[in-house]
């Protein structure tokens, strides 16, 4: 089982990967088959972006990676360790994986720091004193250190995503998984969000991102994955994938986003 123990040493071989993947829900008697035997990995330091329709399988794989779903059959492994084990320690693993949803998901009542040391000092037990000192840390990295104790609602849009994402990072994770994180922004402030990610994976961060934005996936991607029927269609790297891609379903997809 995974802990932030085992963090220092990383097994041989991809920092995640997936075998098999399978996932449904059931509803009202009709069973929707949402991932269909997804096989994928990614090495540290990789930014793989995902790209597809809504109702493709992305935002799934992305809950199903962080434990948020439970995976019908299949297997995930997080640095050389079964994380789908029924037995795995959920909140261990998820100190190794920070997630970013669309909505900002910031308690409004409390401060913006307090958000960022809510699930370090409570979930995690990390002394306070040093939990708002790492949250001061990330403030600094995500831009925002004199917003340490607005509240929420006293920020913009960009300003709260960006402070979600400060609180993915604060526990150091592994790996960061993005959901679709500038959808619910106004488009002036989709730039600053999109540079603080590229600034992250530029830094070796290792990133799965779901986005509409292509000129991100261009620019930052290493590896482009199309879904398409909860099944990875086509992958490779953004020059070939969004540039040349091989299969119809690709092209159709791309040729409705420019249009």
């Amino acid at each position: 089982m995974i802990g932030r123990e085992d963090a220092g040493a990383s097994a041989p071989g991809p920092l995640l990967s997936l075998r098999g993947v399978r996932k449904s829900f059931t509803t009202h008697g009709h069973t929707n088959v949402v991932l269909r035997s997804i096989d994928l990995d990614v090495a540290a330091g990789e930014c793989v972006v995902l790209i597809g329709a809504s109702g493709s399988g992305k935002s799934t794989l992305l809950r199903c990676v962080n434990l948020l779903e439970t995976v019908d059959d299949g297997v995930i492994t997080l640095d050389g360790a079964e994380i789908t084990d029924p037995r795995v320690a959920v909140d261990r693993v998820r100190a190794k994986i920070g997630i970013v949803f669309q909505a900002y998901n910031l308690f409004p009542h409390q401060s913006v720091i307090d958000n960022i040391t809510l699930a370090p000092i409570r979930v995690h037990k990390v002394a306070p004193a040093q939990a708002r000192a790492r949250a001061m840390e990330m403030l600094e990295r995500v831009g925002l250190p004199d917003k340490a104790h607005a509240r929420p609602d006293d920020l913009s849009g960009g300003q709260q995503q960006r402070v979600a994402i400060a609180r993915a990072l604060v526990n150091n994770p592994a790996l960061m998984l993005l959901d679709e994180v500038t959808s619910a922004l106004d488009p002036e402030l989709v730039g600053d969000v999109l540079d603080l990610l590229g600034e992250l994976c530029r830094d070796g961060m290792t990133m799965i991102v779901n986005t509409h934005e292509m000129t991100f996936a261009r620019q930052i991607a290493d590896r482009v994955c199309f879904l398409h029927g909860g099944e990875i269609h086509e992958q490779g790297t953004p020059e070939d994938v969004l540039g040349a891609p091989q299969q119809e379903r690709t092209q159709q997809f791309l040729a409705r986003l420019r249009d």
